[in-house]
């Protein structure tokens, strides 16, 4: 029981840090020990633990999958998506600042933890470190679309967005900004559903679908990844880690632009200025906030320290079918 309310609470650390526009869930999974275990469990989800479940053998889909694993992480995800929603659209009304700072504090201590776990650096390591910084910052730097919410492209936001999650560094949340359905998806139809309005499902349904796809297809590669190429792999999401840093910087000014929808006009964040702050009072909060999203990094660098990943490479039943 006390695994599984470690496991609970590290799974509503990344469901809050994926609603965050530029925050990643995967950078909250690595840095508190669970990644790999969490990408080689949603790989063992295939079509032999699905012939297990659907034959009555649960205990051994459950031993398959990590069964237990899954539920209390993903229990977790979605109780800390779910209280996120509502809590954002305050926190940003009133706060924004800080909460941006303290993002920015806690991604900033990921740098260093996540890039700790790479055994060795050499020529191939610096170089994904570079490229993977690069790819972050050129999202950052894109453009978001408009709003759309036909079903197929609300089921391709579902891939490419539960793809991106998984993805230390890259944000699910800031996907859908770049894509035109953030406010459609996680703050207006989650935020319904949280008031019983099931309305919300029309928009849900697809992208839940999606995130489905996206999440099966990426454990794969990144399963085999890490199987063969560890040390790039992780120095790779480090540089992911590393280039976000410029989608939550704290101070910036936002790029509206106003446009109407089903006769409703909208106003829509396209961009950022960036600056440097002028110190003040507010500027030395905002750093103080700062160093507490440090803290809270470090706290659960220790808790993933602490407990060891089980299930750290391949399940020993597939490699004995190999």
């Amino acid at each position: 029981m006390r695994e599984g309310i470690a496991l609970f609470l590290k799974g509503a650390a990344m469901g809050g840090a994926n609603v965050i526009p530029g925050v990643s869930g995967g950078t909250v999974a690595f840095i508190t020990g669970i990644y790999e275990r969490l990408i080689h469990a949603i790989k063992a989800v295939d079509g032999r633990a699905l012939k297990l479940l659907f034959g009555g053998k649960f205990r051994d889909f459950a031993r398959r999958v990590d069964f237990g694993f899954l539920f209390w992480l993903g229990a977790g995800v979605f109780v800390g998506i779910l209280i996120l929603a509502r809590l954002l659209e305050v926190l940003f009304a009133n706060h924004e600042l800080y909460v941006w700072a303290f993002f920015f504090g806690l991604i900033l201590a990921s740098v260093f933890f996540v890039g700790r776990q790479v055994g060795r650096w050499s020529a191939g390591e610096v170089l994904s470190l570079a490229g993977g910084a690069a790819v972050a910052i050129g999202v950052a730097l894109m453009n978001p679309r408009a709003e759309n919410a036909d079903f197929w492209y609300l089921f391709l936001c579902g891939v490419v967005a539960m793809a991106s999650m998984i993805v230390p560094g890259l944000s699910g949340s800031f996907v859908l900004v770049l894509m035109g359905d953030y406010q459609l998806v996680m703050i207006e139809s989650v935020s319904k559903l949280t008031v019983g309005d099931m309305s919300a499902m029309r928009i849900l349904i697809p992208v839940g679908l999606g995130a489905v796809v996206g999440v099966v297809l990426l454990s794969r590669v990144l399963s085999w990844i890490f199987s063969r190429f560890h040390n790039l792999a992780v120095a790779l999401l480090t540089g992911f880690v590393a280039g976000s840093l410029l989608s939550i910087w704290p101070w910036k000014e936002a790029i509206m632009t106003t446009f109407e929808a089903d006769g409703v006009t909208k106003e829509k964040v396209v961009g950022y200025d960036w600056f440097f702050p002028i110190f003040s009072t507010e500027t030395g909060l905002a750093l103080a906030v700062m160093v507490t999203g440090v803290a809270a990094v470090w706290v659960m660098e220790k808790m993933g320290a602490v407990e060891p990943e089980p299930a750290a490479s391949e399940p020993a039943s597939e490699k004995r079918e190999q």
